[in-house]
């Protein structure tokens, strides 16, 4: 059973020594402060490149920096941790930008199919994307390949190791930092992954407000056009199409639904994946993940805004979805309610793969069950979370999301 006492953080006691001299460090004069200029000398200098592309990521990475200073509260754990992963992004970009400048070829690559999930945190969309990729001709962006898209290596033996090694570190790095994470959303480096990693390559993405207290960046992230955000997604599944050529794709987000309008334009043809479920529970079980993640991070973690900021932002994202629903061509969606999916998959899976014109047969079906029967719910610890623990009411849920439930016949759970 997972903690609610989302307040007092669980710690190992490494993590708080080394916490308490960090914070000894500061009073004597060293800031702790993250500063971009040294994050883009970092990454030059470990890479010995110094083209990252220009597409406007670097005043999303200013503003990102600039609300983790001042807002997200960090402990020295959580700013070494957070100046790695803004650090390795530049490098990763400094390497995608170095091998289209070699393989210019790589742009005039056909992803082919692209089936897309999306859908409001916690409601099923991480086990249908499983279910997916366990399809021997789909393919997706493993958790390895979401850490490195591309290795500091043209051998792709050694670039594997390499990314095996990496995705084995965060792995056992978020384990060790929140073992009720793991029980909340399992990590797995041989499961596909979220997009939303590789949509961090242009720091423009749900996950930092996820993970951390940035209000500032959350307000300048919302009235940003994210399309040359989803341009370089693109050319970045391009990339990890040459390194391992496929016949079609799966990508998953619920971030994609704040953002169908851009997905639609720049991925054309895709078919949109939709799930659906009781937003009761989908908020508040997606609350309680954001605050076990913030946990990681920051010793100040505060559920009533927590509460506040995800209910209206997952009110906004399903609204502004029905909208740009209502002026899209039908037959590009399939829609998935969590109450059919969990009871029988393989129908939902069938479903899917129709529309989306990628054959369904015994051999793809079989392997579909397997990973079914293999991945029990709650195999890594039951969940534990109530709307109240965030200053949620029932009824501020319901008036909230009224429309959306009437407009998918969204049940009560």
């Amino acid at each position: 059973m997972t903690s609610t006492d989302y307040q007092n953080p669980y710690r190992p006691v490494p993590v708080r020594v080394f916490n308490r001299l960090g914070r000894a460090a500061q009073r004597v004069g060293s800031s702790g402060r993250l500063d971009v200029d040294k994050l883009i000398k970092h990454a030059k200098r470990k890479t010995g490149l110094s083209d990252f592309g220009d597409d406007g990521h670097l005043e999303a990475l200013q503003v990102l920096v600039e609300s983790i200073n001042n807002e997200a509260r960090l402990t020295p754990t959580g700013r070494i941790v957070q100046k790695s992963r803004l650090a390795g992004a530049l490098i990763q970009r400094l390497r995608i930008q170095d091998l289209l400048r070699r393989h210019p070829e790589i742009d005039d690559i056909d992803l082919g199919p692209v089936i897309a999930i999306t859908g409001l945190q916690r409601t099923g969309t991480t086990l249908l994307h499983r279910l997916l990729y366990s399809h021997p001709e789909i393919r997706g962006i493993s958790g390895l390949e979401a850490l490195m898209p591309v290795a500091a290596t043209d051998s792709a033996q050694r670039a594997e190791r390499v990314r095996k090694r990496r995705a084995m570190l965060a792995e056992r790095t978020i384990s060790y930092l929140s073992p009720d994470f793991m029980a909340v959303h399992p990590v797995d480096r041989e499961q596909p992954e979220e997009d939303v990693l590789l949509l961090d390559l242009n720091f423009m993405s749900q996950s930092a407000e996820a993970i951390l207290h940035v209000p500032s960046y959350s307000r300048w992230l919302q009235n940003q056009d994210h399309t040359a955000t989803y341009e370089y997604f693109r050319r970045v599944l391009k990339v990890l199409t040459w390194q391992q050529p496929a016949t079609a794709w799966v990508i998953k987000t619920p971030h994609h639904l704040e953002y169908l309008d851009v997905l639609l334009k720049v991925f054309e043809g895709v078919t949109v994946v939709q799930t659906h479920r009781d937003p009761r529970v989908a908020v508040s079980s997606f609350c309680s993940m954001v605050a076990h993640g913030r946990g990681m991070f920051s010793d100040h973690v505060d559920p009533a805004e927590i509460g506040r900021h995800w209910c209206d932002k997952t009110h906004r994202m399903v609204e502004w979805a029905m909208k740009t629903r209502a002026e899209t061509p039908e037959g590009r969606f399939v829609d998935v309610s969590y109450y059919d999916l969990i009871p029988d998959p393989m129908t939902q899976l069938r479903r899917i793969f129709e529309v989306a014109a990628v054959e369904f047969d015994d051999e793809a079906k079989k392997l579909a069950e397997q990973y079914a029967a293999a991945n029990p719910q709650n195999r890594f610890g039951k969940h534990n979370y109530r709307l109240e623990h965030f200053g949620l009411s029932q009824q501020a849920m319901d008036e909230a999301f009224a429309a959306y439930r009437e407009a998918y016949d969204i049940p009560f759970e």
